[in-house]
């Protein structure tokens, strides 16, 4: 769980116990305090309904930005790959024209 995650489920935990202990201990008739814990109950079920959804969208966006800068990295390095094949290609060209050279002067 990353850093972000634990942050937001302490502050969730914490919003609910304080506010469950909150109506617990207030001089309320029954009916009021459980209408007022299933109405805190819905509020901080949509607090975290709300916080999944951002951490989502969040989660989402690093993740195409991390795709893009990896797709990117990815032709670069392929590139330079074609580059360096071509320079060992002229390379090996040169040293064979070398070698036809030194074969044809053995073959008179």
């Amino acid at each position: 769980m990353g850093k972000d995650s634990r942050t937001i489920l302490g502050f969730l935990v914490g919003t609910a116990v304080g506010a469950v202990a909150g109506v617990l201990f207030a001089p309320d008739k029954g009916t009021v305090t459980r209408k007022k814990i299933a109405d805190e109950a819905q509020g901080i079920k949509d607090r975290m309904s709300e916080n999944i959804e951002h951490t989502s969208e969040s989660i989402s966006k690093s993740v195409k930005q991390k795709r893009a800068s990896l797709e990117e990295e990815l032709e670069h390095l392929m590139s330079n790959a074609s580059y360096q094949a071509d320079d060992v290609i002229t390379l090996l060209e040169k040293k064979l024209a070398d070698l036809k050279a030194k074969n044809k002067k053995y073959q008179k």
